[in-house]
């Protein structure tokens, strides 16, 4: 689940439309806002301390956890970005709530018969007593750590430096605002740090799987970078849509659950009753793996997410062309007729050998992300829409990026290397990589 729970799993009361609006703007970061720019920034400079970390932990040649480095790096790129605060890698505190953040992660993610069935709590009390004990020690380490400092030196007319001021200046403003809820709310923001790390580790796991994927990011990596004479930022994400893809296709494999909605009005869905106050959820596994929806399913291939850049084909034997290999996929193309040509849309899905030629031929500068899927809706739709979706996509791209451009990713041991479906989670401790320095 790609999600803060507290406000993705809530009801629809004034309360919680209020938190989503404040959270909107600091957490749904647009590329022409301020805020984008000081993701990229915040992202770069926590991948300057997580390579430094890196080149001093690693042993060229060996297996390495890197999971929890990954982790500790993606939860100061958040806590930077939320509340202006770094903590060192070594601050005993800080490991604490980030293994538990990952704990929880994974708990929320395994779909025990509990989360449907609530009468069987009385059987989890261990389960839920281990969760809350972990949920305990983070929202103390927020309070003590983030909270208790800033808030007596709040100033109400001062600009907002972060989500945190938000917040604080809220509970002054607003009696419906609680410090509860301030708390809850950073908390589920900040947690939102273990779904990035997990999907980066997924990502390093299908290159260490099949390394022409790593190669394939390798190159965008190259070319964006002249040959490694910078980091690669945020705003370079546009130039890397194999990268990008290679995101999109680990949420489309790992298929992961979707939080409920509720039905406001007696309805009809695909032709059955669905009365008011109803729980339904979506089928994101059908909608993933579906041989109606994708080509070859079953298989890793990012290309799937890749269309060529052309602005206009005329009537010629290229448009043959594009017509026969959409046909073997998932749409076809869109007719302008007003101007008599065709146009690539963002539905069409080129042939992965079409996609992997142009790769090989011309680069990445001829490919780009396809714009709409309307059946890929990986961080939900509708008010249950994960609102920190942006910087997930945004601070996993970094991570993945940079430390692709530092290493060629392998493992010893492939049948280590175990990965659930129906879930972006892994198990806190998990499978180890070989990182070897690239010359």
């Amino acid at each position: 689940m790609i999600t803060t729970p507290a406000l993705a799993l809530c009801d629809w009361s004034m309360l919680q439309q209020k938190r989503r609006n404040l959270a909107r703007r600091h957490c749904s970061p647009r590329e022409s806002s301020s805020y984008f720019t000081k993701m990229s920034r915040i992202g770069g400079e926590e991948i300057k301390h997580l390579m430094e970390k890196l080149e001093k932990t690693i042993m060229p040649g060996e297996p390495f956890n890197i999971k929890p480095l990954i982790l500790k790096a993606c939860a100061n790129m958040f806590s930077q970005y939320m509340c202006s605060l770094r903590f060192n890698y070594e601050d005993t505190e800080f490991q604490q709530i980030v293994q538990f953040f990952d704990e929880i992660f994974w708990e929320i993610n395994q779909g025990y018969p509990l989360d449907f069935l609530p009468w069987l709590l009385p059987f989890y009390k261990n389960h839920t007593k281990k969760i809350c004990d972990w949920s305990t020690t983070i929202r103390k380490f927020i309070l003590d750590r983030v909270i208790n400092q800033r808030e007596s030196n709040i100033d109400i007319d001062e600009p907002d430096n972060d989500f945190t001021d938000v917040l604080l200046k809220s509970l002054r403003e607003d009696k419906n605002v609680s410090r509860n809820t301030i708390i809850f709310m950073l908390e589920d923001f900040i947690g939102g740090h273990s779904a990035v790390g997990n999907l980066v580790m997924l990502c390093l796991a299908y290159i260490a799987k099949d390394p022409v994927i790593g190669k394939n990011i390798q190159n965008e990596v190259d070319f964006v970078s002249n040959n490694g004479q910078r980091s690669i930022e945020l705003h370079d994400m546009n130039e890397m849509p194999y990268t990008m893809a290679t995101i999109f296709e680990v949420l489309r494999y790992s298929s992961s659950p979707i939080v409920p909605h509720v039905a406001t009005e007696d309805t009809q869905i695909s032709g059955y009753g669905v009365t008011s106050g109803s729980i339904v959820f979506i089928n994101n596994y059908e909608l993933n793996m579906s041989h109606k929806y994708w080509t070859n399913p079953n298989n890793f291939e990012p290309e799937r997410f890749l269309e060529e850049k052309i602005k206009s084909i005329t009537m010629s034997s290229k448009l043959y062309d594009i017509r026969r290999c959409s046909e073997a996929s998932d749409s076809g193309i869109e007719i302008e007729k007003e101007t008599g040509t065709y146009h690539a849309s963002s539905k069409n899905q080129f042939c992965r050998g079409k996609v992997i030629e142009n790769l090989k031929r011309y680069g990445h500068h001829r490919l780009q992300l396809k714009k709409n899927i309307p059946h890929f809706l990986p961080f939900s739709i509708g008010k249950r829409t994960c609102i920190g979706q942006n910087l997930v996509r945004g601070f996993g791209f970094i991570m993945l990026a940079n430390i692709v451009q530092s290493y060629n990713i392998n493992s010893t041991d492939l049948s280590s290397i175990i990965i659930n479906s129906a879930t972006v989670a892994l198990p806190a401790t998990t499978f180890p990589l070989v990182l070897t320095p690239r010359m």
